[in-house]
């Protein structure tokens, strides 16, 4: 089943099932195991091959994300940690690599990137619980779509303040997702402020011969010699910036293209990071507001005003790659 090819109005697809979440819906869910216990999420399926889960307790980010049931995200050896057993400030700064798992993971808002003015790795944000607004199915929509809307507020009453409010959508039938973020000063004073979207994907999209594209040139391919560690590009000329991942099929394992499209003005960079050890196996791509310096820094990141906000989309499509 694919957008285009619904076919049946609403009224007709209902005299064909018990219930319209037959073939797609978005569900409350809640883990209750571990170190996740008490987890809340939102499942998405879009009955076209496309499943995720958006984390309502680790600011509306994705975990687990299956394209035509074969699993595209990294998964941390501690799963989906839930915030009260997260504090950013530990281990030096840099507890963020406690918490890395999922498809993707929002490091900001008032900072980027290793520890730095006392800011811990990748800022504040993660982990924080959102307030849902509005989730569902609209099947009257001119395409039936499913969609989840949360707000996160990262703020200290004498420092920055900020508000995320994030929506996600994605065709029924499809195998897409959009990301609409809305960022907003709410504090007394302009700041600095940083958003890097940590997309991270694990085996089987990433083993030997897995390739990155950034504007249809190669600046990864998995194996022997690839770079560790985070290289910084320019997003590119155009107002869009693509990246695409893609793994050939591997019996038994399905191939995957998967395809990121950002915006060049809200996100001048887009970092690519890989830790290729065995055990570990994650390539990352993070479109983000600001350049890396040298030693992991970040550049200072553009400022908002008091009322002030800042807009950003992601495009995600995933499909198997060509056949050469």
């Amino acid at each position: 089943m694919s957008p285009a090819r619904l076919g049946s109005p609403v009224r007709a697809l209902s005299a064909l099932t018990g219930d319209l979440r037959q073939l797609a819906a978005v569900r409350r869910i809640a883990l209750d195991d571990g170190p996740e216990r008490g987890l809340r999420a939102l499942a998405f399926s879009t009955g076209g091959g496309l499943d995720f889960w958006v984390l309502a307790d680790r600011a509306m980010d994705i975990g687990p994300l299956w394209h035509c049931g074969t699993p595209v995200a990294f998964e941390h050896p501690s799963g989906y940690v839930a915030p009260t057993l997260h504090a950013a400030s530990g281990d030096g700064g840099t507890a963020f690599e406690r918490i890395l798992s999922g498809f993707l993971v929002t490091g900001g808002l008032d900072h980027i990137r290793q520890p730095a003015d006392g800011f811990p790795l990748h800022g504040s944000l993660p982990l924080t619980p959102a307030r849902v607004h509005a989730y569902g199915a609209d099947w009257d929509a001119p395409v039936p779509t499913l969609y989840a809307e949360g707000e996160t507020v990262s703020a200290h009453l004498k420092g920055p303040a900020f508000r995320l409010t994030r929506r996600i959508t994605a065709p029924i039938g499809g195998t897409s997702l959009r990301i609409a973020d809305k960022v907003e000063n709410i504090g007394t004073e302009p700041q600095p402020f940083g958003v890097l979207h940590h997309i991270n994907f694990g085996f089987p999209a990433v083993a030997p011969g897995t390739r990155v594209r950034l504007n249809g040139e190669t600046v990864l391919e998995a194996g022997a010699d690839a770079p560790a560690g985070a290289r910084c590009f320019e997003a590119g000329p155009g107002p869009r910036t693509v990246a695409e991942l893609t793994r050939a099929s591997s019996p038994p394992w399905a191939g995957l293209h998967a395809t990121i499209t950002s915006q060049s003005d809200a996100q001048p960079f887009l970092q690519v990071w890989a830790d290729l050890r065995p055990r570990r196996n994650v390539i990352a791509i993070e479109p983000a507001t600001s350049a890396r310096r040298p030693d992991g820094t970040s550049e200072p990141g553009p400022i908002l005003a008091p009322g002030e906000r800042w807009h950003a989309t992601l495009d995600f499509t995933f499909a198997h790659p060509r056949q050469s």
